[in-house]
């Protein structure tokens, strides 16, 4: 040990007597490559290109429809579930890819046409199709132990997007038409008038072997608007205006006098009155009915999105938990994957009354048609940080500045769909014009007394 300590001495001893021909060499420090600017069109281009990935190249192989959940680092995940309410969002993005030149006409004919096929042998409880079906079978799979059924909502989804379709391929060539003809046969045979069991309200879900057991009502503002004029609107199963407004507006009981940094609710947000729902509330009813000039006895529906957004949006610069990142460039809360507190992924319904730190990038990027510069802000910041964002089939589902920025490297077929969808309603109105041209959804929407 003496003998080493003597060693470095005179070692340091050596080097110190050469000072005059030493020259420090300082380390080299390679800085990461900057990340490139781009304008707000360009990066809205690239958000409808890689979130389209999902829809196109991560569908399910065997029915074309869009898989649950989709986990780049582990494919096999639930890889043969697919979900109803994101295929419906799937059959919008689709016509949003032949529009920006990601696919042909072609070609997207052909997947939509495998789709329904698919979903026209599909298990379906009184027309109405189940959250999940296996992907290979079209059998039910069940979400939960009693919903082995019908899930109206999840199946109203569905039907928006079989509208769209309709409308889009009407008057192409023969066997677009036919294409636009099946669409319009399916979703005319949902019998949404079952699912009100007899009552002025409609009903989620109905199973063959447990009925109405669940029994959760249609009631209040949440992300079911949509369910109701489609069941107004059905020419065959319609609804009465009564269920309307005894199930789903409470007997007027929906409206709301709250306000919220200067935003009126205008109604009563299921489960969060104060501060408004998970954003999705304000997205999944609307991907296909325009808001834009939407109203009746209830509400304006325009200034009821547009609240909702922007109250979600204040409450992230406020950041009344001190949340490391939340502000101007970075916000957005809504239901999507989440962290647990043991650092694992996990899901949630994210909302300023239920906020855990995780930003859902879903969230701003879909509210885009009501808060255009905000959403564009905080899509800037996403792709500034795309080395833990950008995934393969666009933003991931989740993350969290907050906890060393924990990334849920993941997605949901209910979380993408509604980005390209809304970005393209935004940028042009395609799927808001599709649907409401369609004459039975005026016809529902006038029986319920809509002005749009």
């Amino acid at each position: 040990m003496i003998k080493r300590i003597t060693y470095i001495l005179l070692l340091i001893t050596i080097i110190s007597c050469k000072d005059d021909a030493y020259v420090y060499e300082p380390p080299v420090i390679i800085e990461p490559d900057p990340v490139p600017t781009l304008t707000d069109e360009e990066l809205l281009d690239l958000t409808q290109k890689e979130t389209f990935k999902y829809f196109w190249d991560f569908a399910h192989v065997n029915s074309g429809a869009a898989r649950e959940r989709y986990h780049p680092g582990n494919p096999s995940n639930d890889a043969n579930t697919v979900t109803t309410g994101g295929t419906g969002f799937g059959l919008m993005a689709i016509l949003v890819g032949v529009e920006r030149g990601f696919v042909s006409r072609t070609e997207a004919s052909e997947r939509l046409t495998k789709i329904l096929i698919f979903l026209e042998n599909a298990d379906r409880f009184h027309g109405a199709w189940p959250h999940w079906l296996d992907g290979d079978t079209g059998a039910v799979k069940p979400f939960s132990t009693k919903d082995n059924g019908g899930d109206l909502v999840e199946t109203a989804f569905l039907v928006q997007g079989l509208i769209c379709v309709k409308e889009y391929f009407k008057n192409g060539n023969d066997s677009e038409k036919e294409l636009a003809a099946k669409a319009d046969v399916l979703w005319k045979e949902v019998d949404w008038n079952w699912y009100t069991n007899g009552n002025n309200e409609l009903l989620w879900h109905w199973s063959p072997n447990f009925g109405f057991d669940i029994n959760l009502r249609l009631k209040g503002y949440n992300e079911t608007l949509i369910t109701y004029i489609l069941a107004a609107a059905s020419p065959d199963y319609s609804i009465s205006k009564e269920v309307y407004e005894v199930g789903w507006a409470d007997n007027g009981t929906i409206k709301s006098t709250e306000t919220q940094y200067g935003f009126p609710l205008i109604l009563k947000h299921a489960g969060a009155p104060q501060f408004g729902g998970p954003l999705f509330f304000a997205h999944y009813s609307y991907l296909g009915l325009n808001p834009t000039n939407l109203s009746d006895q209830y509400a304006n529906y325009w200034q009821l999105n547009i609240s909702h957004a922007n109250i979600n949006y204040q409450y992230c610069v406020e950041n009344p938990k001190n949340f490391r990142d939340y502000g101007k460039d970075c916000w957005g809360l809504t239901a999507s994957y989440s962290r647990n507190t043991d650092g694992s992924i996990g899901y949630m319904a994210h909302s300023p009354t239920n906020d855990i730190g995780v930003i859902s990038p879903t969230a701003a990027i879909s509210s885009i048609p009501y808060t255009p510069q905000e959403s564009l802000k905080a899509l800037h910041y996403f792709y500034e940080h795309k080395d833990i964002l950008l995934g393969p089939a666009g933003f991931y589902d989740a993350f969290s500045p907050q906890y060393n920025d924990w990334v849920a490297e993941a997605y949901l077929a209910i979380d993408q769909g509604p980005q390209i969808i809304m970005i393209e309603n935004y940028r042009t109105g395609l799927l808001w014009n599709l649907f409401m041209q369609n004459n039975d959804v005026k016809n529902g929407l006038n029986k319920l007394g809509f002005n749009y």
